[in-house]
């Protein structure tokens, strides 16, 4: 019995969680935008390297929406609601460059400690 309760322990701390997560994505404003989460990652060396890499079509949907956002925002206005990113819909495009760039940094500087 203990294995299926701590079963539905999980399933139930799960949809929880995902709620939460969902409730802090729309609470967050940057959906009702029309940006997505890797969209707002401040740019520091690491991003502006994995934007780099990025390819074209990606990078000129990334572009597309922050200037909409921006005139968006210096409007006061937000889109209409079926035009907001979704939780659901969220992709992370950034993340694999991001990841690569980070971990050939880390290489190099173990390389140059030796």
């Amino acid at each position: 019995m203990y294995f299926i309760d701590c079963l539905v322990y999980s399933a139930a701390t799960g949809k929880l969680l995902q709620g939460f997560r969902k409730w802090y994505y729309n609470a967050c404003g940057f959906n009702k935008l029309g940006l997505m989460r890797d969209d707002t990652i401040h740019e520091d060396s690491d991003v502006k390297e994995a934007l780099r890499r990025l390819p074209e079509n990606l990078y000129n949907d990334r572009m597309f929406r922050i200037k909409r956002a921006l005139d968006l925002s210096m409007k006061q206005q937000i889109l209409p609601k079926d035009m907001w990113t979704k939780y659901e819909e969220e992709v992370h495009y950034l993340e694999p460059y991001l990841k690569e760039v980070i971990q050939e940094r880390k290489e190099r500087e173990e390389w140059s400690k030796k």
